[in-house]
């Protein structure tokens, strides 16, 4: 039997003396197995994560064989009602305050609520949700490699990741305060959705991010396996197997307004016109071109072009310097 349980955990009292806090989601089997975390709204304007676990425990009951799925679906209310990124009050981005401190900074005493209460339960995996550029394709994104002492709980979220059924990315930045670097740094297994468009729910990817759960549940035993599991399309010449590497290069050098000439999903080649920079006449100021084979993983949300400033986002394969999968 399968029991559904939802909670909360306190992190603040407002000045009317109102209690803010953060909704927990719980669905146990009577049965052991594994231990799973799904997070989500950790900037406060990526909100199909909300969504997806909503969903995912929709019909959890039904389809839960072992173990224990836990859910924090929404851990920035403050930015989620304000539709900003960050914590309203304070201005901090909670995906870079982790694991937090009980005394510190209102967005590291919410940081440190949601970490104690992930690790306190010992999870084989965590998922984190996210949302990525407005125009950009669904994918998971792996951590940069956290280093030989950590390679386990490494190897298994490269493991997860594949299983998700997108393509998979290897991020170039360390983001030593992210939840799930953190995470991998306590031996936890955590990985990263990137789901596509913020501020509103987009139900293709809501879909795309249930279906990778179930995919990601089935493969650790804890729901049965489909005959067909979910996989989102990608080029011929790429699999869901293969990780790539995040870059979002190259840079352009000169201001104006992007004209794009490659769409998210779309491979591109070494030299490849990407976009043309075009001045308030409509003259081209440059263009810009593929510093290797990819895919397109995204958009920049603003058609302002600056120096120096990301305009796309691209997976490229894997090379002899780059982590050792």
């Amino acid at each position: 039997m399968v029991r559904n349980h939802y909670s909360f955990k306190k992190i603040m009292t407002g000045s009317d003396l109102s209690r803010r806090r953060l909704p927990v989601m719980c669905a146990t089997s009577g049965n052991p197995g594994p231990v799973v975390w799904l997070t989500a709204c950790s900037h406060g304007d990526e909100v199909s994560g909300i969504v997806v676990i909503q969903e995912v425990f929709k019909t959890i009951r039904r389809r839960l064989l072992c173990g224990a799925v836990h859910a924090f679906p929404l851990m920035n209310p403050l930015g989620f009602e304000s539709g900003m990124r960050h914590i309203t009050p304070s201005g901090e981005d909670l995906n870079r305050s982790f694991p937090g401190n009980a005394n510190g900074s209102l967005g590291e005493r919410i940081a440190h609520t949601i970490f104690d209460t992930i690790t306190a339960t010992s999870p084989d995996l965590v998922v984190d949700v996210h949302n990525d550029w407005t125009d950009s394709m669904p994918y998971v994104l792996v951590d940069h490699d956290p280093g030989k002492a950590h390679q386990k709980s490494y190897r298994h979220a490269l493991h997860a990741a594949r299983q998700a059924g997108m393509c998979v990315i290897v991020d170039e930045e360390e983001l030593h305060q992210s939840l799930s670097f953190n995470l991998l740094l306590r031996d936890i297994p955590a990985l990263t959705f990137e789901l596509g468009q913020p501020y509103t729910v987009s139900e293709s990817n809501v879909t795309c991010g249930v279906q990778a759960i179930w995919n990601i549940l089935a493969d650790l035993g804890m729901i049965a396996p489909r005959e067909t599991p979910f996989r989102y399309p990608l080029p011929p010449g790429y699999t869901h197997d293969s990780p790539l590497r995040y870059s979002d290069k190259p840079y352009g050098a000169k201001s104006g307004i992007i004209r794009f000439l490659a769409a998210p999903g779309d491979v591109v080649k070494a030299g490849q016109p990407l976009a043309r920079i075009v001045n308030a006449f409509g003259r081209r100021q440059e263009t810009l071109t593929a510093v290797t084979d990819g895919i397109v993983l995204g958009h920049a949300d603003s058609s302002v072009a600056f120096p120096g400033v990301p305009v796309m986002a691209f997976g490229v394969r894997m090379t002899t310097g780059d982590n050792k999968q």
